[in-house]
């Protein structure tokens, strides 16, 4: 019988999500499951580190729990590195991250601590996607999205992904006879429009809310915001080169 893979979850809802519990259901019917997650909320925490103060893990799970499972004080990247370098025995065959509350597409990836996790786990090595699914709601219903699920970790298990290469998996709000298919695209050229509501505190003090309107400048019909938009589940294969290759050759002839 083939040994059964080795699959991390992760995410930046908290291990206590409804998201990472769909998760979690999910994987355990493709390999055995080992959960390392924030102990709390670390939404847009990006790809932070801790690095000025410790870090605490607990187990979650019961001694001989099928699905062992460690909550982290730290960040959704802390939670992988730690997975790597002290609970797992061996690196795993598939990490992960979500199922997010929320949109990571376009220009949310750079601020997203689902798909940090996600990078960090490809920086590792390992076949890594981030799931994330367009509802805030914290009793968001993932069922209509978990047969999808299943399909695209499957696949990436069997196919492996190219060197460098994370998924970045984002699914439409929608009934699964809604969803219309996959799309595999591009990131959309997007912005937030920031505002800070200022306020003061009964004290007289300053301060602030960050707010503000997403904004897609992208009119690109193989974008991740039109396959959303029109009843689509996208996937953004990114990597974590930043490098503007494009750009060498211009900068190269600068008089520097």
């Amino acid at each position: 019988m083939p040994k059964k893979p080795l699959i991390l979850v992760t995410n930046d809802d908290g291990i206590n999500a409804p998201g990472i519990r769909a998760l979690i259901e999910v994987m355990s019917e493709l390999g055995n499951v080992v959960v390392v997650a924030p102990d709390s909320p670390q939404s847009a925490m990006g790809h932070a580190i801790t690095i000025n103060s410790t870090l605490y893990i607990n187990t979650i799970s019961k001694e001989n729990a099928t699905i062992k499972e460690y909550s982290c004080s730290g960040t959704p990247v802390d939670c992988v590195k730690i997975a790597v370098n002290e609970i797992l025995k061996q690196k795993p065959d598939l990490c992960v991250s979500g199922i997010n509350h929320g949109s990571n597409s376009s220009i949310n990836v750079i601020y997203s601590g689902t798909m940090s996790a996600a990078v960090e786990a490809g920086i590792e090595g390992i076949p890594s996607i981030g799931f994330s699914l367009l509802d805030y709601n914290w009793n968001a219903n993932f069922e209509p999205i978990k047969s999808f699920v299943k399909k695209i970790a499957s696949e990436v298990l069997k196919n492996k992904l190219p060197d460098g290469v994370i998924l970045n998996v984002n699914f439409p709000k929608l009934d699964e006879d809604k969803i219309k298919g996959i799309k595999v695209c591009r990131q959309a050229k997007a912005i937030w429009e920031e505002r800070f509501d200022k306020r003061q505190t009964p004290m007289g003090k300053d301060y602030y809310w960050l707010a503000g309107e997403f904004v897609n400048l992208d009119k690109g019909e193989d974008t991740d915001e039109w396959a959303l938009a029109n009843g689509y589940i996208s996937i953004v294969p990114v990597h974590y080169d930043m490098t503007a290759h494009h750009a060498i050759q211009t900068i190269t002839n600068w008089d520097i």
